[in-house]
């Protein structure tokens, strides 16, 4: 296979350990959901900003450290700019209500679970296993459309599916970067 038709693939590898910190930062959010149930809403607000805000400067960073090999980064770029501006929206705003919060989480979900998948379907050129992006894409959507179906769902309850998915997303995104860090490119 010759690697210089594997600008996304190669861009990913390079940043691979980016990935792995995305991964990390999901799981111990995921972690922190579970654990910590009884933590005020507010909290829980600015511990999904926290998360949202280091995802998105992570995801910029790999994003356009990869440009210049790969057309395709700015798929990578509005990945990690919708976390940004979700992950400020709820630092700034850590007052806002749980329906609110629920809708706002919702639609981050389906926004970046849309982008993974297009970022699969271009990877697909690339290499094999890209199902797992496309598995973590189809997980965010499917939690955001389930959060925008059942918003009266409570919060304990958001709070345990949140935890579920970040912990999911986290283990997805590590295997990812493993799996991308065994690349060997000619340089």
């Amino acid at each position: 296979m010759d690697t210089a038709q594997l600008p996304l693939a190669q861009a990913m590898a390079q940043s691979w350990w980016v990935l792995l910190l995305r991964g990390l930062f999901a799981i111990i959010f995921g972690l922190c959901a579970w654990f910590l149930p009884g933590v005020s809403l507010a909290v829980l607000v600015i511990m999904f900003g926290a998360f949202s805000l280091a995802d998105g400067v992570l995801g910029i960073w790999m994003a356009i450290s990869g440009r210049q090999q790969n057309n395709h980064w700015w798929m990578l770029f509005l990945w990690a700019v919708s976390s940004l501006v979700v992950g400020l929206c709820a630092l700034f705003a850590p007052g806002v209500t749980a329906v609110v919060l629920l809708l706002l989480i919702a639609g981050w979900s389906i926004i970046v679970g849309a982008l993974q998948i297009a970022a699969a379907m271009r990877l697909r050129q690339e290499l094999q296993g890209e199902w797992r992006l496309v598995l973590s894409g189809a997980l965010g959507v499917l939690f955001g459309i389930a959060l925008f179906a059942w918003p009266a769902a409570g919060i304990l309850t958001l709070l345990w599916l949140i935890g579920a998915f970040a912990i999911l997303i986290g283990v997805l995104l590590i295997v990812l970067a493993l799996k991308v860090r065994s690349f060997k490119f000619l340089q």
